[in-house]
């Protein structure tokens, strides 16, 4: 899976690059960039009580510095390790209240237009991203017996499960000199994150019988082009 995204990226920028190339008399100019940084990962639920948690991020990107334009374009790829925190109980009838902690994997896939705010020091980043992610899982295993808040029957290992492909959407800014940047993004998950749980025949009782979800991820960061 990692192999057929960096594949993508790659023809993608070729693609465009060439596009360009054959429509502008200007000089396009490539490069790529290395980045790095940290994640606040979390779920915009009503079916849990979640709390965002800190993970880390790295990823390369292709840029196309487009001269004379109000833009530039990169294509890139992100690799994440992001981490949840859910409310549940360790028994069926307790008043005893504990975070549960997931981790969650992901990979993704953006084109973003990078607008010139103050050329090669500040843009403004926005664009679409697709995203590929693994299932939840518990970070701590004994806990997987534990009965999820809000509703009555419903464990830990029950909602591990997630959908995996999913279309975001990216703004953020960029700031800097010109090689070495440091980058603010807000990813948020336009796709129904939870829409899979609906088909496992869960028991809901207690709480909502349908799920609904959605990413809400925040990225602190440094960015090296080349």
């Amino acid at each position: 899976m990692k192999k057929q995204f960096y594949i993508l990226v790659v023809i993608t920028t070729c693609f465009v690059t060439l596009g360009f190339a054959q429509r502008a008399s200007y000089q396009i100019k490539n490069g790529f960039a290395l980045t790095g940084g940290l994640t606040q990962f979390d779920i915009i639920t009503d079916n849990f009580k979640t709390k965002s948690a800190n993970g880390f991020l790295g990823g390369l990107a292709a840029e196309v510095d487009i001269p004379n334009k109000w833009y530039n374009i990169s294509f890139g790829m992100q690799l994440s390790e992001n981490h949840l925190e859910v409310s549940a109980r360790p028994a069926l009838i307790s008043n005893e209240e504990s975070n549960i902690e997931y981790k969650l994997f992901a990979a993704q896939v953006a084109m973003l237009m990078h607008i010139k705010i103050v050329p090669y020091h500040f843009t403004i980043d926005v664009g679409p991203m697709l995203q590929y992610n693994g299932k939840l899982e518990l970070k701590d295993e004994n806990q997987s017996g534990y009965y999820i808040n809000n509703y009555t029957n419903l464990m830990a290992e029950d909602i591990s499960n997630i959908s995996q492909f999913h279309f975001n959407g990216a703004v953020g800014a960029s700031a800097g000199i010109k090689n070495f940047k440091l980058k603010a993004q807000y990813i948020y998950g336009f796709t129904n994150m939870l829409k899979k749980l609906d088909k496992k025949g869960l028991d809901t009782l207690g709480g909502k019988a349908n799920f609904e979800g959605h990413q809400s991820m925040l990225v602190l960061g440094a960015m090296v082009s080349f």
